[in-house]
């Protein structure tokens, strides 16, 4: 049986015009589409900053303006996908994309690590929280209702 663990994460926002970049994701368990920033693990020795340029690069091809990126704060996600749990420890980035014509882009696609297609869009902040549109992780909403100035 493999041993449970808890996954650290970076992810961006890139706040642009009240909207954010998140990818869309379905749980065909619960049948439920939900959002997400993108971005990912944190590998052994590599910092949260790179974590976000490198699954940027690596996901939807696009590079990030690194001097940007200003930490928001961390979350604790403790979650079922897929009928399987999960426990991530997410610390959550604002940031710039380096090609401003991006934030023109409807969508963005790209690719997982596993050739899973991720389709990435713009989406209002006003389309997220309780009623509206799922944006993962728990907290996030909050989070960035806190960090309005941004």
């Amino acid at each position: 049986m493999k041993k449970k663990r808890v996954r650290p994460l970076a992810i961006c926002v890139f706040r642009h015009n009240n909207h954010i970049l998140v990818s869309e994701g379905y749980d065909s368990v619960k049948q439920q589409t939900f959002y997400r920033p993108l971005g990912g693990a944190i590998e052994f020795g590599e910092s949260s900053v790179d974590t976000i340029c490198r699954e940027l690069k690596e996901e939807i091809n696009v590079k990030v303006d690194r001097e940007s990126l200003k930490y928001l704060g961390a979350l604790e996600n403790i979650f079922i996908f897929k009928g399987n749990p999960g426990h991530e420890i997410v610390l959550v980035y604002d940031g710039a994309l380096k090609d401003s014509k991006l934030y023109e882009q409807p969508f963005l696609q790209g690719k997982e690590a596993d050739d899973e297609a991720i389709r990435a869009m713009w989406k209002h902040l006003d389309d997220f929280g309780a009623e509206r549109s799922i944006l993962y992780p728990t907290g996030l909403v909050e989070m960035l209702g806190n960090n309005v100035s941004l």
